[in-house]
């Protein structure tokens, strides 16, 4: 019995879809690509940021953390040791 259940609800999912693609198709251009961008855009990034938090903590879990971001234009970075910006170094390239 409980096969049939799954079965039945297989058949349901499948006729749905079939009926939205039916329904997306008859669309014409424009709002098939605003659906699109409103829909996808948004789901992409919440995955990518997903994706991103969850790589971050696996490389975090084996000791793998990111690292500080390194001095540009001769910028102070905070040290890790005293959390005071490093002294910073007159760039000497200008002139």
């Amino acid at each position: 019995m409980r096969g049939r259940i799954t079965v039945d609800g297989m058949e349901r999912v499948a006729s749905w879809w079939d009926g939205f693609e039916l329904w997306l198709t008859g669309l014409s251009f424009v709002p098939q690509a605003a659906l699109v961008l409103i829909v996808m855009v948004p789901l992409c990034g919440a995955v990518a940021w997903l994706l991103d938090r969850v790589i971050a903590t696996g490389f975090a879990a084996v000791g793998r953390d990111e690292p500080e971001p390194s001095p540009r234009n001769g910028e102070a970075v905070p040290s890790a040791a005293t959390g005071k910006p490093a002294p910073s170094v007159p760039n000497t390239e200008d002139g």
